[in-house]
């Protein structure tokens, strides 16, 4: 685990958000500027707002705090119970927060950014896409998905004489989840790429231009990674239970 940069108090503001674009969530929660009048010390800044500056600088220093996943971790070997767990308190959490909160930034930079950044209209369609697709697909998953599956595992796990016919009443679309919503949300993606030409910035965009890219690029290694888990772990094992509890 990278346990974060070292923040300067005498740091310009734009130059911290520059050095790592996670810091400009915390600039925004203080309603302090860090794009183009962002050209004062933190100190400066935290004292002509009656800031805590240690505050502010442990916040920042937080922000760029970096949690690293070994590849080598046997997520197909985890207990289904924890294997939900884990997508639900990590990747779902996330989102939940990530998405509405990037939409409403993405908003406001492209009303600003539009005339000179035309694509920046069809950006905001793709991502309100991708948020309106992903909310009540994290609840479907939630309240009839995940529920299921577990409900499976169990019967499973336990050789329940019931388990078939649980899966004949019970039985779940997980096949359309896996094939036809991912696949749906992999097309927003690609289409994200294309349009931020693989989330590069413009030579002359400004530093809320980079930070709007660079969260954008979080969000999908974020749903990759979550995707990954669902179809080629969860899902499949799923599957492969319920095929063997209708052998019951």
């Amino acid at each position: 685990m990278n346990t974060g940069s070292k923040i300067s108090p005498f740091s310009f503001v734009s130059d911290i958000v520059t050095n790592d674009y996670r810091t400009a969530e915390v600039f925004r929660k203080y309603g302090i500027e860090y794009c183009c009048g962002g050209k004062w010390p933190l100190k400066m800044v935290c004292e002509s707002k009656n800031l805590d500056l240690a505050a502010v600088v442990k916040e920042l220093e937080q922000s760029t705090q970096t949690i690293s996943i070994p590849y080598t971790i046997p997520f197909e070997t985890w207990d289904i119970d924890f294997l939900i767990d884990y997508i639900i308190n990590i990747h779902h959490v996330y989102l939940k927060k990530a998405l509405p909160d990037t939409k409403e930034q993405l908003a406001k930079f492209a009303n600003g950014h539009r005339r000179k950044y035309p694509e920046l209209t069809a950006l905001e369609v793709v991502f309100n896409d991708l948020l309106t697709d992903m909310l009540p697909h994290m609840v479907h998953e939630e309240e009839i998905i995940f529920p299921y599956i577990r409900q499976i595992a169990h019967a499973y796990d336990h050789k329940e004489s019931y388990a078939g016919l649980l899966v004949r009443t019970l039985r779940k679309p997980v096949e359309t989840v896996m094939h036809h919503e991912h696949e749906s949300i992999h097309k927003i993606l690609r289409a994200m790429r294309q349009l931020t030409g693989q989330y590069t910035p413009p030579p002359d965009a400004c530093t809320n231009h980079r930070v709007m890219y660079f969260k954008l690029l979080e969000i999908e290694n974020d749903l990759r990674q979550h995707i990954h888990l669902e179809n080629n772990i969860l899902f499949p094992r799923a599957i492969d239970m319920e095929k063997k509890l209708l052998q019951y």
